[in-house]
């Protein structure tokens, strides 16, 4: 069954009533609807067409929160070969809003780290809907040091509306823990390489996207707060979230004039969760073709050129 977003109504209709007719047609074999239904099937591509020309960033947002969008697992499961995940922070406990461990990639043995937010409502409430606590972002330290000790490149998947704001999350030194990952990020002299996926809200995004090369899917977000929160701030009014998204600056074509992330990876028509298999494969290419970029650079080289990036952001935007 499809999840239709707000915007996507009338073809949500369209589409309806193409399946009513073949659904008539299942029941009664002498009834001739095809025409009629490769007729609306033609008028809902082009509808798709057009709903997703030239999307708002609001409607954006929408996308990247779809249900049905591929999550970090999903792209594990994909890309990764003899994945073996790693729990733990060694400290609290094991956050499953954070997944990762050793794995192949193309037969490279790398470390992959990312949020995963579930695709259910047991796996969602289990995965905390990707926000991660303190021990998450400690798990990925762990897992970080064990990469740059070993010499394994690192991949991030970043999806997360932002860390969790739970009171015991704060307790456990949240802050801290997200600015030791970031720092961790700046620190270890191996690739490092990172692809927000759908949403990448604000440190707790930053904490796994401080990389050497960062791509963003076409649909994809990555702001310092969401639009509804920073509508709720600004204008004490959450419903203001399109006119605060609008204002941000946070889609993927914005942020790579601003020299924020450094490519844009196409989503199939419609976005990536009408056709999962296609967005999957795209960012493995982009993944290869950013791990080989940085391929024979010493440590100190890595480290130099990922901190340079993010000192020169500020100065490459407002030249941009």
């Amino acid at each position: 069954m499809t999840n239709y977003l707000d915007f996507e109504r009338p073809l949500a209709e369209i589409e309806g009533k193409a399946e009513e007719l073949r659904a008539m047609a299942r029941q009664n074999e002498e009834m001739d609807i095809e025409a009629e239904a490769a007729a609306l099937d033609k008028k809902a591509g082009e509808l798709l067409k057009d709903l997703y020309k030239n999307l708002t960033p609001w409607r954006k947002c929408q996308v990247a929160r779809h249900p049905d969008r591929p999550h970090c697992k999903d792209y594990i499961d994909a890309l990764f070969t003899e994945y073996t995940p790693l729990a733990g922070d060694r400290n609290f406990a094991d956050d499953h809003a954070v997944m990762g461990g050793l794995a192949r990639f193309n037969d490279q043995p790398v470390m992959v780290i990312g949020q995963e937010k579930g695709n259910d409502t047991k796996s969602r409430i289990e995965r905390n809907f990707g926000m991660a606590r303190p021990e998450g972002y400690r798990k990925a330290i762990r897992l970080m040091e064990m990469a740059d000790k070993f010499g394994l490149p690192v991949i991030t998947l970043v999806d997360t509306p932002g860390a969790y704001p739970g009171k015991g999350a704060e307790e456990r030194g949240q802050s801290e823990a997200i600015a030791r990952s970031t720092e961790k990020c700046l620190q270890i002299g191996v690739p490092l390489v990172s692809i927000i996926i759908g949403e990448g809200g604000s440190g707790g995004a930053v904490a796994f996207a401080t990389a050497n090369r960062v791509a963003m899917l076409e649909h994809s977000v990555y702001s310092v707060i969401t639009p509804e929160g920073c509508a709720s701030i600004l204008w004490k009014d959450s419903e203001k979230m399109r006119e605060a998204a609008e204002a941000m600056r946070l889609t993927a074509k914005d942020l790579k004039t601003l020299a924020v992330i450094d490519q844009i990876i196409p989503e199939p028509l419609g976005g990536a969760h009408r056709d999962p298999q296609a967005a999957i494969t795209a960012v493995g290419k982009t993944i290869e073709t950013m791990l080989a970029d940085l391929t024979g650079k010493s440590g100190k080289k890595l480290i130099a050129d990922r901190r340079k990036k993010f000192l020169d952001i500020g100065d490459k935007g407002l030249a941009a």
